[in-house]
């Protein structure tokens, strides 16, 4: 607790201190218009305004694990994930959101490897059948490959499987058709320090950012 003190503390003084020289809060404490919706994990790795490294107010947020988006459904139940993205895209009017995959993922490596439920619930193991499809693909196509190259394939597979389920969302797909929001893949490769985007139309990802020379 006491490095999340000093944390804010910190935090504090550069953005309220008398010495600081940042107005953000002046202009944040009347709203936020961010333009970018990141869907992330909750991997404690992968803290989207860090990896980015953007301000307050820069993103909009959502986390869950693996960071997957569940396809489009008015069943009366609740949608937390589902309710973000709406909030997100029709009242805040973002212009592109980011799906943020990443490697070592714990979520698609229960997807892959099975996942014994810790509770009757087994929360983990229903919400990681939104990205079965990338799971049966993944198995179709590399059985002979290591087990590692079949779980990065799922990580990224997974990606895509979100950017499909964005597109049930009526409210995106009309928006996408008209030009008003883009839909982007991002995988981030924390043993290497790479960035890779997705190129939906040929389910490729590419180098978008290449590890630093040592």
């Amino acid at each position: 607790m006491d490095k999340f003190i000093g944390g804010f503390r910190r935090f504090q003084h550069k953005y309220f201190g008398r010495e600081s020289d940042s107005n953000l809060f002046d202009q944040l404490k009347r709203g936020q218009s961010p333009k970018t919706l990141v869907i992330g994990c909750s991997d404690s790795r992968v803290d989207p305004a860090i990896v980015t490294d953007c301000d307050p107010g820069d993103l909009f947020v959502v986390r869950n694990v693996a960071n997957l988006v569940p396809p489009y459904e008015k069943d009366g139940t609740f949608h937390g994930v589902s309710s973000a993205i709406e909030f997100a895209v029709c009242d805040l009017n973002v212009e592109q959101i980011i799906v943020l995959g990443h490697s070592s993922c714990g979520g698609i490596g229960a997807l892959m490897k099975g996942y014994a439920p810790k509770t009757d619930a087994n929360f983990v193991g229903r919400w990681m059948r939104i990205a079965e499809t990338a799971r049966e693909k993944v198995l179709a196509e590399m059985t002979a490959k290591p087990l590692a190259d079949q779980l990065q394939a799922a990580e990224m597979g997974s990606i895509a499987v979100s950017i499909d389920n964005l597109l049930t969302f009526p409210f995106i797909e009309q928006k996408v058709q008209s030009g008003e929001l883009k839909l982007i893949g991002w995988y981030f490769d924390i043993e290497k320090g790479e960035l890779h985007q997705l190129d939906h139309g040929k389910r490729e990802f590419h180098s978008l950012v290449e590890p630093l020379e040592e």
